[in-house]
């Protein structure tokens, strides 16, 4: 059984990106998006620190948390073998009602592809007063968008408005 890894956020996060569960490099590295093929990151430095890479996990989460995003996953624990979303079987989920009720600040959430946005709803609501937006997987596996793509997508739901 994989666990995934506990929510960034703090008490200023206003948009919350959902992923599904790490990945085998994720887990392995015990950080969020630790695939070096992954656009994630790449995304992030892109809109919020100059396109310039940071090297360290805990430099990104600064970086992350002072743009007001948080992270976590639809799921707590599943199996998988590989890191395929489709793979994945026994899932249970996390527990996003006690994190919305921690965390009131949270009012965009953001899913990282499909899968992520299948497995939050089968256990949420999505009409609970929040804005829910669904982007295009940042992962290598989805090919049908290039990086530029997948940036000027990504900016556009990862620009904060006051709410």
């Amino acid at each position: 059984m994989l666990k995934s890894f506990a929510a960034v956020t703090d008490e200023n996060s206003r948009i919350l990106v959902v992923g599904t569960m790490p990945g085998e490099a994720s887990l392995k590295a015990g950080e969020y998006y630790a695939y070096k093929y992954n656009h994630f990151w790449p995304i992030i430095f892109s809109l919020f620190n100059g396109g310039e890479a940071l090297t360290f996990y805990e430099d990104k989460l600064t970086l992350l948390l002072s743009a007001r995003i948080g992270l976590w996953d639809s799921l707590r624990n599943c199996r998988r073998r590989g890191s395929l979303d489709k793979d994945i079987t026994e899932e249970k989920p996390n527990n996003f009602k006690l994190l919305f009720k921690k965390r009131p600040g949270i009012k965009r959430v953001v899913f990282n592809g499909q899968a992520a946005k299948r497995f939050f709803a089968a256990h949420n609501r999505l009409e609970d007063g929040r804005e829910y937006l669904l982007m295009p997987s940042t992962s290598p596996a989805n090919a049908s968008k290039s990086f530029e793509e997948k940036l000027a997508l990504w900016r556009a739901a990862l620009t904060l408005r006051e709410y």
